[in-house]
């Protein structure tokens, strides 16, 4: 999830995932969403989208929004050829160190993803962790879908994961505070004209502080359902976590979607 940092305390910009996601406090404060998750995530998708298992080798994947590469990390381990996108040039940095380490062949690019432009290129598209519903106009999040489409091969599919709704209102934390290495980290959470935010506000122990707000868009089923039967991606089946279970409207922690290209 993401916006613009707003230090003075003034209303974010709406491009604040621009600069969140490239300052190195980003990935030490969600340090905990680690390699075993990304696996678990990655070998559910792969089930979910193949229940025969015989896909994945050589399965063209787009990963949208990748960040460091956890997810994108995985599929290419296990034999996913890989283009992994994002905006932000320093977690692709991160994510090409990652992958140079393991030795994994990745392709990385670096656009908004209201900029992919491949035309009929890949098997599956991903796009995990809340990395939706960023902009501030519904017509942007049309957008990306569209190019989604487009991307796709005929019979390709499309797994996108967001926040359940119903559950977030149930289970939300309005304020928290908590350590990260020699961070401490103090965040506000509120539901505000349907999106998601959350304030953070992050000390060091050297005395540095700086100030982000991230604002997600929050996607009823029916209504993600719709728009993306409208791109041309129909919806398939919904799961409600990273194990794979089914999707349950009021205790599903995910809204894991699955659509594909006819």
């Amino acid at each position: 999830m993401q916006r613009d940092p707003s230090p003075s305390g003034n209303e974010p910009s709406g491009k604040w995932f621009q600069d969140w996601f490239n300052h190195p406090f980003y990935l030490r404060i969600y340090s905990h969403r680690d390699r075993d998750e990304a696996a678990r995530c990655v070998q559910t998708i792969l089930r979910l989208t193949d229940p025969e298992g015989t896909a994945s080798q050589g399965l063209t994947v787009l990963d949208i929004a990748c960040g460091a590469g956890r997810h994108a990390l995985e599929l290419r381990k296990l034999g996913c050829r890989v283009t992994a996108n994002d905006l932000s040039p320093y977690l692709l940095e991160q994510a090409r160190i990652e992958a140079e380490r393991h030795s994994l062949d990745i392709r990385f690019t670096c656009r908004d993803m209201r900029n992919i432009d491949e035309r009929a290129s890949y098997g599956l598209a991903v796009q995990l962790f809340t990395s939706f519903g960023y902009f501030e106009a519904p017509e942007d999040d049309r957008i990306v879908l569209e190019a989604v489409h487009r991307a796709l091969v005929p019979g390709g599919k499309y797994v996108l994961d967001l926040i359940n709704p119903r559950h977030l209102e149930r289970t939300l934390v309005p304020h928290s505070v908590r350590r990260s290495g020699e961070l401490a980290v103090e965040e506000t959470r509120s539901i505000e004209d349907g999106r998601i935010r959350k304030d953070i506000i992050i000390t060091s122990d050297s005395g540095e502080t700086v100030s982000f707000t991230e604002s997600v868009r929050l996607f009823q089923p029916d209504t993600i359902t719709g728009m993306l039967s409208e791109a041309g991606l129909r919806p398939m089946s919904i799961a409600g976590s990273y194990h794979g279970e089914a999707f349950d409207p009021l205790n599903s922690p995910r809204l894991i979607i699955i659509s594909g290209k006819d």
